[in-house]
């Protein structure tokens, strides 16, 4: 599979490992063979090979038959000058461990500790980090003390044993996380049971992916792997995969891998990585090709992202269509693979190469980027971050070269072996209907994984306290208009209500209670509390309530009408029924009221108009038991306006409202003189 291990995994050969393995004089052919695979990065095979030599058929038996812990030379063995039977098994532990296949690598490495612990302290190390890729935690913290209790200081490995003790305390505490609930994780199969894994799995709309899998070349030649990843167009029904022919991107050469591809928004191009073992390392470089009416062109190696005598890999298009992200381990980066981009021009190749920078890139390995546009997420793998072990999927926030520090994805998106490869199409999410690659359900290989969290609870919540003396007010009636939805609360006895939203906190707040001005105002958030597994928690501020106008018998009374309108509203209701209660009081004063429209319809109707809404005001005095003697209105019609209707040649509809009035004053009848 198209991936980079961890640092620590990197230290392929111990010093041991290193000067026994460059001797080959008198070496069986398997050996020479599983040492040629291995430095060529063909791990499993090598692995293979060394089990063919150390496991040999009958015939072979007496040939290779030797003591476990032969430490002396044994001429004719097979093994090479100086090398004994616990080096080959180390060896084999290595090339297991390098291919991903734990359990094997676990049981060689515990064979060589225990059988020479002073020569492979290193084994311990390595046992730890087979074991926690198995779950066995508590194991693996003991391997690796057992193995730092006898380490000397300048070890290569003291750092990586050091981190994997803090590795295997993260893990688990996130086991124990209780968010871990809204996730839904399914593993995918494959239909028909082809047996085929896929991986780097790319949403091309609908139901339809790009996948990156194995296939086995028709024509087998002598000394090549027959198996090579390839694209293939793959469709996802009920989380089953139904792999459909490989995409024909032409490659010159039987024993080149493909795979890790990206696609334009138009469909038109796709990028993708090329790769093969040569001169002992496993070389890649990133290719582009453009659909043509009889298939797709040849392949063009982008230049400006790869560089000679280092690879590029695994890019990913953004969805605007401006940039080219890929992994490389160029000159110019942090160490190892780091993540890069590039502007892509109009005719599909690239620009110079970008660094994102230390917040991303470390001295390990970052990988496989993947740009969610629509919240402006980078989501990548790094083995160089606290994580679970192997490469972990982190996201930050930003772009370009501007980054927030990168967050962990967590368990269960994140696992104890690798997971890279991450994917999705959804606008709304980074964490919904995405597709990732992970080998944490098999022995050795990337299969493919969706994920999706249920969002959290969004909880708007905010104060309502009285303008005169800042105190809370209960009982107030709220209503939330969010979303298109309107959400109704009441404050409690501290003045404070709640409402859960489903939408973006947007939109605004009207409140209302009895001898309260009603209130509107938009939803302005200042304050946003994360830290609840469950629920994101959103304080509006605080919302200030004006008490209404108490009537005194010196006050003038003014209520207002619609337009064309003479019934009373609710507001004057209010007025009016405050101004009963103190003529109730006061039985010798009087009203006057007078009726007044706006500046719009003729003279005659206006007056008409005007007489409705005085009596109107009258009317509902004396539907209360007012004296109908105490009482006097008189209209106006358009007269006299508070307010101008017509500002620089525009209507003002709000000075309209403000004539469209009834005016009520309280007078006293003079006293008689004594």
């Amino acid at each position: 599979m198209n991936i980079v291990y961890k640092t620590a995994g990197k230290i392929a050969l111990s010093a041991i490992a290193c000067t026994l393995f460059l001797q080959t004089q008198a070496q069986d052919k398997r050996i020479v063979q599983a040492n040629a695979y291995y430095a060529s990065g063909d791990y499993y095979t090598a692995a293979q090979l060394y089990e063919q030599f150390l496991k040999p058929g009958p015939k072979e038996k007496s040939k290779a038959d030797f003591p476990l812990n032969a430490k002396r030379n044994s001429q004719g063995s097979g093994m090479g000058k100086g090398v004994t039977k616990n080096d080959i098994i180390y060896k084999q532990a290595e090339s297991f461990r390098l291919a991903n296949y734990f359990p094997q690598a676990a049981e060689r490495y515990k064979t060589v500790a225990e059988q020479e612990p002073s020569k492979y302290n290193d084994a311990w190390y390595w046992y730890a980090v087979c074991q926690r890729s198995l779950g066995k935690y508590d194991d693996a913290e003991e391997s690796v003390n057992r193995f730092l209790s006898n380490v000397t200081a300048n070890d290569p490995l003291k750092a990586a044993a050091e981190n994997e003790l803090q590795t295997l305390k993260y893990i688990k505490a996130q086991l124990v996380r209780p968010d871990t609930v809204m996730y839904t994780l399914n593993k995918t199969t494959l239909a028909n049971e082809t047996g085929k894994g896929v991986f780097a799995a790319v949403h091309l709309g609908g139901n339809q992916f790009l996948i990156t899998s194995t296939e086995t070349d028709t024509a087998a030649t002598a000394g090549v792997n027959p198996y090579h990843s390839r694209v293939f167009a793959a469709t996802l029904e009920n989380n089953e995969f139904k792999v459909g022919e490989s995409v024909s991107l032409p490659t010159s050469e039987v024993a080149i891998n493909q795979g890790a591809a990206s696609v334009s928004a138009d469909g038109n191009r796709i990028y993708f990585t090329q790769w093969k073992n040569s001169n002992s390392r496993k070389s890649s470089a990133i290719y582009l090709v453009t659909k043509q009416a009889e298939g797709w062109s040849a392949p063009v190696a982008l230049t400006s992202v790869n560089a000679d005598g280092y690879s590029s890999k695994q890019p990913y298009v953004s969805t605007d269509g401006k940039y080219l992200f890929f992994s490389s381990d160029r000159p110019g980066g942090a160490g190892g693979f780091d993540i890069w981009y590039a502007p892509l021009q109009a005719d599909g190749t690239t620009g110079e190469a970008v660094n994102t920078g230390a917040v991303i890139n470390t001295a390990a390995d970052e990988q496989a980027p993947f740009y969610h546009s629509y919240s402006s997420i980078l989501v990548f793998s790094s083995n160089g971050k606290q994580g679970m072990g192997g490469f972990d999927l982190y996201t930050s926030k930003g772009w370009e070269t501007a980054w927030k520090p990168a967050e962990n994805m967590g368990h269960p998106v994140n696992s104890i072996r690798d997971d890279v490869y991450y994917h999705t199409n959804d606008k709304t999410s980074v964490l919904k209907n995405a597709v990732f690659s992970s080998d944490r359900g098999s022995e050795c290989c990337l299969e493919t994984y969706t994920v999706s969290k249920a969002p959290k609870k969004k909880i708007i919540t905010g104060l309502v306290i009285d303008k005169k003396d800042n105190q809370p007010v209960s009982g107030v009636t709220v209503l939330v208009n969010a979303g298109g939805k309107q959400l109704k609360a009441t404050t409690d006895a501290s003045g404070r209500y709640t409402v859960e939203v489903d939408t973006d906190v947007t939109g605004n707040v009207t409140v209302s209670k009895h001898r309260y001005s009603e209130k509107q105002t938009d939803l302005t958030i200042v304050n946003t509390d994360e830290k609840d597994w469950s629920t994101d928690k959103f304080t509006n501020k605080d919302i200030v309530l004006e008490r209404k106008i108490i009537l005194t018998p010196e006050t003038v009374v003014t209520v207002y009408f619609d337009f064309d309108k003479h019934n009373i509203k609710d507001d004057a209701a209010f007025k009016l029924d405050s101004l009963y209660d103190i003529l109730v009081k006061n039985p010798g004063a009087i009203v006057q009221i007078s009726g007044y429209t706006d500046g719009l319809g003729t003279v005659e109707y206006n007056k008409v108009l005007s007489d409705k809404r005085a009596k109107a005001c009258a009317d509902y005095l004396i539907a209360k038991g007012l004296d109908t003697a105490r009482i006097n209105f008189e209209s106006f019609g358009e007269c006299c306006p508070l307010e101008m209707e017509v500002i620089n040649g525009r209507d003002n509809a709000d000075g309209r409202a403000k004539n469209r009035r009834g005016l009520i004053n309280i007078s006293y009848p003079p006293k008689e003189e004594e």
